[in-house]
């Protein structure tokens, strides 16, 4: 995908949380004590993981999986334990070797291969689930549309992804954020209508075979989240 919007802004994010971020998501992802508000936001990474853990087959031996924007990589790690050949790639070289640092031995029959890169480079081949965790929420709904899209050409059950609700207190946080020095901010999450999304991916050719299934809403102070899986009729368990 060749769209400059997408690649403005990925490059954007990979110098974010490859510099600016880093140690602070170091400690955002493990276990060390952490303020209140960051507090919020670990408890609602927390509790999006595990929904989106929930609706993977319990089984996934034999299934190959892209964690698309892995961080620190739990999700990769638990969707290992499972079984899965997990491919776990981030934006961020920083974090990706934070994440080999903290790769477990004990993944059973299931294996991470940690990687830095882009979730949309073809050559990372073809998966039955991809993953892509707060990984798109950087992005305007057409962006995320056409993301969307590359990775359906390339995966056979699901897709399960998260975008950020409009939101009153989102939207409050984004016009809070442009207060900031420009070289201080982070890249701004973009708040998207599910109305105005759901109707975007119908209307996408490519992803058609993917209805629109589950979706949840998780709200933890600072963290707010929503979550949609795109899923192959039949194809998703």
């Amino acid at each position: 995908m060749a769209a400059d919007g997408y690649l403005e802004r990925r490059d954007r994010i990979e110098d974010y949380f490859d510099r600016t971020a880093a140690q602070a998501w170091a400690r955002l992802t493990s276990d060390a004590p952490v303020g209140r508000i960051r507090a919020t936001v670990r408890a609602g990474r927390d509790t999006m993981r595990a929904t989106l853990l929930s609706w993977l087959p319990a089984d996934l031996h034999g299934r190959r999986l892209l964690d698309a924007g892995c961080g620190t990589g739990a999700l990769a790690v638990e969707a290992a334990r499972r079984g899965a050949q997990v491919v776990g790639i981030d934006l961020s070289p920083t974090l990706v070797a934070l994440a080999r640092e903290r790769l477990p031995t004990d993944l059973g029959a299931g294996s991470v291969d940690l990687r830095a890169g882009d979730m949309l480079d073809p050559a990372l081949g073809e998966f039955d689930h991809v993953v892509c965790m707060d990984s798109l929420i950087h992005y305007d709904a057409p962006d995320a549309v056409r993301a969307l899209t590359a990775l359906a050409a390339r995966t056979r059950a699901s897709i399960i992804f998260t975008f950020a609700p409009a939101t009153a207190p989102l939207a409050v946080m984004h016009a809070v954020g442009r207060l900031f020095p420009r070289g201080n901010r982070a890249p701004s999450i973009v708040p998207v209508a599910e109305r105005t999304l759901r109707r975007q991916l119908a209307d996408a050719p490519a992803l058609r075979g993917f209805p629109a299934a589950r979706t949840r809403r998780v709200a933890s102070g600072f963290y707010t989240s929503q979550a949609l899986e795109l899923a192959r009729p039949n194809r998703g368990g």
